[in-house]
């Protein structure tokens, strides 16, 4: 048996659709007769009579019927995947994994997020906030697709985008009587309660770095991986700290004071990607996004360098 013609079977759906041969022809973009052609020849080759001729036009047979149902289920088919490919030309389908750590995780990604989904409808999103190393470890295992965490990056095989750096700022709670000076200093701190993150990680290192210089000897009470347990005790009254910028904007009206702090300690995270594959497209658009909005965030005026 001789193999099926595609444009044959067009033509036997756009007869099924349009009911005139006349019609049929616009739709597949033909002459009426090519279409009769396509149509006599799908029949023989079938041997089914498919259109019974009643006055002047064709009439589908029970046996038309019946093929139609099988031929549009595949046509159907056929059209998702065009659809989806165009979904993904533009960049709107599927489902992007992210891992940020908790400073970003805690709200500010996620309102980025959720605008960066609304332009794209058709995208579907799984975010999870996690401390860097196990972002890190997810985007080595390809669990995840982008991962944002700080650096340094214990991987350095992973491909990364580092991304703009904004200054840790003091955290004080509401009424403490730092709160009266804009700037704040590491003397400052004498003798103050302190909480701070856990020994060894980076950010520990950096802010211990920066008390050590001037020989300030503070009350370390109480020690946390996370910058939001750590804002949550200065909010209660307890002590005061050193942040990360977007955790501390999200405890702004929730029982802590923020004030600039110098020398200046940059808080610096890059995008990670996973190194089997290169990285999606919607997947670098995001980092895009996050890149444009924190360099609209970074207003530190240059007459305010770091000491």
């Amino acid at each position: 048996m001789a193999r099926i013609n595609s444009r044959q079977v067009e033509a036997f759906r756009a007869m099924m659709l349009t009911g005139s041969v006349t019609e049929a022809a616009k739709l597949i973009a033909v002459t009426q007769p090519a279409v009769s052609r396509l149509l006599r020849d799908f029949q023989a080759l079938l041997k089914m009579t498919l259109f019974e001729r009643r006055g002047t036009g064709l009439v589908p047979t029970a046996a038309a019927t019946a093929l139609y149902t099988e031929v549009e289920r595949s046509f159907v088919g056929l059209e998702r995947i065009s659809a989806a490919a165009e979904e993904i030309r533009g960049r709107r389908t599927g489902t992007l994994r992210v891992a940020a750590l908790p400073a970003l995780s805690n709200g500010y990604l996620p309102r980025l997020a959720g605008r960066f989904l609304k332009e794209r409808p058709n995208l579907n999103l799984a975010f999870f906030g996690v401390i860097s190393p196990i972002v890190v470890d997810w985007v080595l295992n390809n669990q995840c697709d982008i991962g944002f965490a700080e650096v340094p990056i214990a991987h350095s095989g992973l491909p990364m985008r580092r991304l703009p750096a904004l200054p840790r700022v003091a955290v004080l709670p509401v009424g403490h009587r730092l709160a009266a000076k804009e700037v704040l200093e590491p003397r400052d701190f004498e003798g103050e309660t302190f909480v701070s993150l856990s020994a060894g990680s980076t950010s520990r290192h950096l802010i211990d770095r920066a008390f050590h210089r001037d020989d300030v000897r503070r009350v370390l009470r109480v020690e946390t991986a996370l910058s939001e347990i750590m804002c949550g005790m200065v909010s209660s009254g307890l002590g005061v700290s050193i942040c990360d910028p977007f955790t501390a904007e999200e405890f702004s009206t929730r029982g802590i004071v923020v004030r600039r702090f110098v020398p200046q300690i940059d808080f610096e995270f890059a995008a990670v990607f996973p190194a089997q594959c290169s990285p999606s497209p919607v997947a670098l658009d995001l980092v895009e996004t996050v890149q444009q909005a924190l360099n609209e965030l970074d207003r530190t005026p240059p007459d305010q360098a770091r000491r």
